[in-house]
């Protein structure tokens, strides 16, 4: 089975994802041609830059993990599928966090919905990993995935502090976008090592 379809598709949503995400974000119209104006669609704002930046990791993520998939099959469609549904909960956790100023709920919510993203992007590995073997250059690329771990305790801590401090919440998820900035350095070497022997 091709996979340029897949991710032909997974773009696609993603786009639209990001284009529901900046439609959020309402211009002010009372007094709305000062600096001034703005201070209000802060927290919304600040919302929809870290969620920007999850949904951009995971886009850059995806396109990385696929540069070293081989074939495809039905499950690697629902996984990807399962995956693609948490992400464009988004927005929606995204407009509810910003409008209510970073109330604990809406904290809580938005980073359930991130860890059940990780939870989905594991599911996605693994399956992949399953159709192209242990012993595949995917599967080596991978590893021990000790990143996807630290993201899982960090999303679950945030998630119980933010009944508490929301904002140490919503620092835990920035600190945890920060550290996928990068494109996986696991499958980046895995892909100069395949260019070089190219």
């Amino acid at each position: 089975m091709n996979k340029n379809r897949l991710e032909a598709f997974s773009d696609g949503v993603l786009a639209i994802i990001v284009t529901i995400m900046v439609l959020e974000m309402k211009v002010p119209h009372d007094g709305g041609n000062t600096l001034a104006a703005l201070k209000p669609i802060l927290p919304v704002f600040l919302s929809y830059v870290l969620s920007f930046a999850m949904v951009l990791i995971y886009w850059n993520n995806h396109h990385h993990l696929f540069q070293l998939v081989k074939t495809i099959n039905g499950k690697v469609l629902l996984a990807n599928g399962h995956l693609l549904f948490w992400l464009s909960l988004t927005p929606f956790t995204t407009a509810w966090m910003g409008e209510n100023h970073f109330a604990a709920t809406p904290v809580a919510v938005f980073g359930t919905v991130l860890i059940m993203c990780g939870f989905a992007y594991t599911i996605l590995t693994r399956v992949l990993i399953n159709i192209h073997g242990e012993n595949s250059e995917l599967a080596r690329a991978i590893g021990n995935d000790n990143k996807g771990w630290i993201s899982v305790i960090g999303y679950l801590t945030a998630i119980g502090i933010s009944f508490y401090n929301p904002i140490i919440s919503c620092i835990l998820y920035a600190a945890v976008a920060i550290m996928w900035l990068i494109p996986d350095p696991r499958i980046e070497k895995r892909l100069k090592g395949k260019n070089h022997a190219e």
